[in-house]
């Protein structure tokens, strides 16, 4: 296996080329432990400890800006396997196709973060293309089979110390508890996922608040009843190391009724009579009770909103979700989190990390809004925001506004596991790059710049995800 990521340097990857005031700040940051706060590795990963199975795995199938870009070329999903069994599909063949549309990423994060991946991991540092393509794949296939390539040896070498996994409401958390038996480097902990429960849109709320109640064994038929089973899931994780839930939502509404106001609209849920604005006031009332119940419990609260998933209806249909076609829209941030920052926004002791791909109304409301509310954290740039020029937008254009300690440091957002290391290389650059130019301005000393990289890329997610007790 090529050495551990952190210490390999020069390879003449195309990574973001630095000042020599920008790569002095980068030598002081560019070692420090990965916190990865939240993610959607498979958690079975680290229960098994087994060699990923070929390059298409680990490279291609969970990372969705390689899908929706050669779909855009015209590659049919089918062409790249997706929906297909490992060991039933043309593992080399799929590369092929993938090597020979390589150079179209370019000027795109993915570009940089797969040739870095490619380099750092594997010492594969020419341009990959169809003349080369079979050589890599045999190169990156035989080390993956390594045990040095396992997921425990990765968990390692690239040096994370926290990774949180994105997991239902509904999840037996078996997996992390075979994980929690290992001696890992890392820690690994779930993430409290319950919108399969909390949002009656759905069509299977029904069945799922149904089977809330035979893993709680509370009579979720009450609304009473509903709200406990949400709190005995909420304390399970907790048990197992979650510090964090997560809500995704395309359009962002939050409200606060009486509680018989709710358990009228609950019982028209659980009875199929619920019209769609009564669904969606349910929603908006239970992503307040979340709030509350994190305001009791400590768990923090994270909100990704403006993201329109699965705009492509019929591949969909044919693949499910995470196949690339999700897309921004835009948020109304101050309407959207009103309810809810004046039921629980005035204390620090509770988080709301709230993440968008909507730049613009980042920038308008949600930055002067984190820079007020003290519950209220920054999340990262993310989704179609987390490139080169989208991580210099966010920090010259929110700072101001919000300050760096209303942020929430760095989350990497990503299935795919070997680009980890390279997106976090990829925004300490960044980050080095914004306080080289700090500096420069006269806005940040040294001792400031010092201190807020180190904050940056370590800290603020340890204290926004409250990881101190374990790190």
């Amino acid at each position: 296996m090529t050495p551990a990521f952190s210490n390999l340097i020069g390879t003449g990857t195309p990574i973001l080329t630095l000042s020599d005031a920008a790569q002095d700040i980068y030598d002081s940051v560019r070692d420090l432990p990965i916190v990865s706060p939240h993610g959607h590795c498979d958690p079975r990963w680290f229960a098994e400890n087994t060699p990923f199975a070929d390059p298409v795995e680990v490279l291609i199938h969970p990372d969705q800006g390689v899908l929706r870009m050669l779909y855009s070329q015209g590659v049919s999903l089918e062409d790249l396997g997706v929906g297909v069994a490992a060991h039933q599909r043309e593992g080399r063949a799929i590369f092929r196709t993938f090597a020979r549309h390589f150079h179209k990423f370019r000027g795109t994060p993915t570009d940089l973060w797969m040739a870095t991946t490619l380099a750092r991991i594997f010492g594969i540092t020419a341009p990959l293309n169809a003349d080369n393509a079979d050589a890599v794949y045999d190169k990156i296939d035989a080390e993956i089979k390594s045990t040095q390539m396992y997921p425990h040896a990765l968990l390692a070498s690239f040096n994370i110390e926290v990774l949180a996994t994105t997991d239902s409401a509904l999840d037996d958390l078996a997996h992390h508890k075979a994980a929690r038996k290992h001696k890992l480097r890392g820690k690994v902990v779930p993430t409290f996922c319950p919108d399969a429960v909390l949002d009656p849109r759905r069509g299977d709320f029904k069945a799922n608040v149904v089977k809330l109640a035979e893993i709680t064994d509370q009579d979720t038929s009450s609304f009473e009843g509903y709200l406990e089973a949400l709190r005995d899931r909420r304390a399970y994780f907790m048990a197992y190391g979650a510090t964090a839930t997560v809500h995704s939502l395309p359009e962002l509404g939050t409200c606060y009724m009486t509680e018989r106001r709710a358990a009228t609209l609950f019982a028209k849920a659980m009875g199929g009579k619920i019209a769609p604005k009564e669904a969606q006031s349910l929603y908006g009332h239970m992503l307040t009770e979340m709030a509350q119940m994190s305001a009791e419990d400590g768990l923090v609260m994270q909100i990704h909103a403006g993201t329109r998933v699965n705009t492509n209806k019929e591949m969909f249909e044919r693949f499910g979700p995470n196949t690339g076609a999700d897309v921004p829209q835009s948020v109304n941030f101050i309407d959207g989190l009103d309810a809810l920052l004046n039921r629980v926004g005035h204390s620090r002791d509770i988080n709301i990390v709230v993440f968008t791909p909507d730049a613009s109304a980042c920038e308008r409301e949600l930055a002067p809004m984190a820079g007020h509310w003290p519950a209220l954290r920054l999340g990262s740039p993310w989704r179609f925001r987390h490139g080169v020029n989208g991580i210099a937008r966010y920090l010259d254009h929110v700072v101001e506004s919000t300050g760096y300690w209303n942020l929430a440091g760095f989350s990497d957002n990503t299935r795919a596991f070997m680009s980890i290391p390279a997106r976090h290389d990829l925004w300490r650059r960044g980050v080095s790059l914004h306080l080289a130019q700090q500096r420069q301005r006269g806005v940040l000393g040294r001792g400031d710049v010092d201190e807020i990289a180190q904050m940056l890329c370590r800290d603020l997610a340890i204290d926004a995800y409250k990881f101190s007790s374990f790190v």
